[in-house]
């Protein structure tokens, strides 16, 4: 019974981090790119283009992948929609994302971060500077579940892709993340 005891001990000590796609936000690098690219994404020279480790599909949009590290370790998973959108329809895209992560059973949110219907989203960004985004945050929901966030935002696009948006979706191992300790 002892040993039962230290052993449940134990696994509740142990950190439960980030996931994408089943795949712990932990690790090397090169480890997780092997991983990614068993789900099928690829490495392409598009990617490469466009800071990009990898490009595939995901949750029904082609994408972009990056993999970011901090002393080695991944961090943050980046998920960048390839293609560019108009107002209406990122409207659309953000607010379906919402609804996707409010019902999802895995992720739990602080709020609600609909986008309203009749809201210039165009006018917000670009004079009030306004940004869209919405956090989630996997469970188990312990007492460090910040370290376990999924967040996405809505980024608009420059020069000749002025007036189109597209989304962006981080991943975040924040036990990963810098500190302050190479200060």
């Amino acid at each position: 019974m002892l040993l039962a005891f230290a052993i449940a001990v134990y696994a509740q000590q142990e950190k439960t981090v980030t996931q994408f796609l089943g795949i712990p936000v932990d690790g090397s690098k090169t480890e997780m790119i092997r991983k990614l690219q068993a789900k099928g994404f690829q490495h392409t020279e598009a990617a490469e283009f466009r800071g990009a480790d990898l490009e595939g599909e995901f949750n029904g949009q082609d994408v972009y992948i990056a993999v970011v590290t901090n002393n080695n370790k991944v961090y943050r998973i980046a998920v960048r929609d390839k293609n560019q959108i108009d107002e209406t329809n990122i409207k659309i895209r953000f607010n379906k994302l919402c609804s996707q992560f409010a019902n999802n059973p895995k992720y739990i949110s602080l709020q609600d971060y609909t986008i309203p219907e009749s809201e210039d989203i165009g006018y917000e960004m670009s004079i009030h500077k306004k940004r869209y985004e919405a956090a989630y945050y996997q469970r188990p929901l312990t007492s460090d579940y910040e370290k376990r966030s999924v967040w996405f935002m809505i980024r608009a696009g420059e020069g000749i892709l002025h007036g189109t948006y597209n989304i962006f979706l981080y991943y975040d191992n924040e036990y990963n993340q810098a500190n302050g300790e190479d200060l």
